[in-house]
């Protein structure tokens, strides 16, 4: 019996080792086929003439020493002008249906229903406009921007873009993926954030998080596009006005980038000291882009959860807006004591009272940035014939209109330069301050992401008030 139970585990011994070795040949089989298989493709042997290789050819122009960055400051601004350009028929239009058609119904309701004024402020003109300004520009311009950039990711070409930017950012102590999450920003900051997470070494995805402020996302364009095509281009030859515009708001992009890769090095020198990790990226081929998946990811998962958090803060923003405009402390709106005692000092960042109050207001979004200036501003420097009342935020057709209200309040070529500083460097949204703090865990870290762009976009705009005043 024990005789015959070793001969069994003989066998089933011997059994294993034969499997074993035939499963060791056919990995080393495995092996050497593949590698034979990439030789063929990058050796070239002699009197051998190379075979044309679509994804070699391409990589020599996006990754070129000389063609990636062009080529890539070339689609991104493809990119935005199509953002821009297609946004606006439909922001007109959902502008048109939700402030002009549906605010004056719910209006005309609430006085059927016998609403008190105030009531009817709040809710109308308060809550309802600030949640459809914020639908009406935030919605078009992301639901063309991020499948734009979702169809450019499945291409394959967004690792590129990663490898292009490895160099500059490993000298700033940051992570080459960085450059992804930035980009993501420029559609909205709250979706770079998240975007933050490909990065595995956690301080440099807390650099990446707190940097991607100086991303000009989408609610902060429509801002850039108007006070440069109003003062920027309004200083210039008409021949010249559209493209200095245009260079103008790409120049603030630009400076944005900058300094990313300048607070990314303090940090990493300071708070956040460390090296920058290794960065193995392996480089995906071309492929055609799934556009059903493309449209999923892109509208369901980034456009409508962005925009519904924006929209949750967004009426809180309105209802303030209205409250500061109809409420008077001795025949004074709140809104007009603030601009008054803040103007002495915002003169001195070359900005005015109208800008500070306005940036405080919409916290929740820039998107209401706009039309609660141009309220304001005939607010309180009481100029008649603009706008439905206090407190009710518009937006003008006419660009010489809303030329011609800034100038009367004031405004001047230093208050629109520094407010397209002020808009790139001032605190996240309230969106995008949420997603931090879900993100870092951290109230610390939320805290700083929130005031060292304000900190910022003070000392910018001081000294470049200063230097415009001893030109002047």
């Amino acid at each position: 019996m024990i005789n015959k139970r070793e001969e069994i585990l003989k066998q089933a011994t011997r059994y294993r080792w034969e499997i074993g070795e035939n499963l060791h040949d056919s990995i080393l089989e495995s092996i050497y086929s593949e590698a034979a298989n990439i030789a063929k493709v990058v050796v070239t042997r002699d009197n051998e003439k190379r075979k044309f290789d679509w994804d070699r050819w391409i990589d020599k122009l996006v990754t070129g020493k000389w063609t990636g960055f062009p080529i890539m400051f070339l689609l991104l601004a493809v990119v935005f002008w199509l953002t821009i350009s297609g946004a606006n028929v439909p922001s007109a239009l959902l502008a048109s249906l939700l402030v002009d058609t549906i605010h004056p119904i719910l209006k005309s309701g609430a006085e059927y229903l016998y609403f008190p004024w105030w009531l009817s402020g709040v809710l109308i003109d308060g809550a309802y406009l600030a949640l459809a300004w914020v639908i009406s520009v935030m919605l078009p311009p992301m639901a063309i921007f991020f499948p734009l950039f979702t169809l450019l990711e499945d291409f394959g070409y967004l690792p590129r873009v990663a490898f292009n930017m490895d160099n500059l950012y490993k000298r700033v102590g940051a992570h080459g993926k960085q450059a992804l999450t930035m980009s993501m920003g420029f559609g909205c900051n709250a979706a770079g954030v998240i975007a933050a997470r490909i990065i595995d070494s956690p301080r440099e995805r807390l650099i990446a998080i707190i940097t991607n402020n100086f991303s000009l996302c989408n609610g902060r364009w429509p801002t850039q596009i108007l006070i440069a095509t109003i003062f920027i281009g309004g200083a210039v030859h008409p021949m010249l006005a559209g493209f200095t515009s245009a260079a103008a708001v790409m120049s603030v992009a630009v400076l944005g980038v900058f300094f990313s890769l300048i607070v990314s090095w303090l940090l990493s020198k300071s708070v956040l000291k460390g090296e920058a990790s290794a960065f193995s990226l392996e480089l995906p081929p071309y492929r055609p882009p799934r556009f059903l998946q493309t449209l999923y990811t892109s509208l369901i998962d980034r456009t409508l959860m962005v925009l519904w958090r924006a929209v949750v803060f967004a009426a809180p923003a309105g209802i303030a807006i209205w409250l500061v405009s109809n409420i008077t402390i001795a025949d004074i709106t709140l809104a007009e004591y603030f601009v008054k005692n803040v103007n002495p000092y915002a003169a001195i960042i070359g900005l005015n009272g109208v800008i500070i109050l306005a940036y405080i207001i919409a916290v929740p979004a820039n998107e209401i940035v706009i039309p609660t200036v141009l309220m304001l501003t005939a607010l309180t420097s009481n100029i008649a014939g603009f706008g439905s009342g206090a407190g009710v935020m518009f937006e003008m057709d006419s660009l010489s209109d809303t030329e011609m209200l800034l100038r009367s309040g004031g405004w001047t070529l230093l208050t629109g330069i520094n407010l397209m500083l002020f808009s790139l460097l001032h605190n996240p949204c309230s969106t995008t301050i949420y997603t931090i703090y879900k993100e870092t865990k951290s109230l610390k870290w939320t805290l700083i992401s929130t005031f060292l762009p304000i900190a910022m976009g003070i000392v910018i705009c001081f000294f470049v008030a200063q230097f415009w005043r001893l030109l002047v």
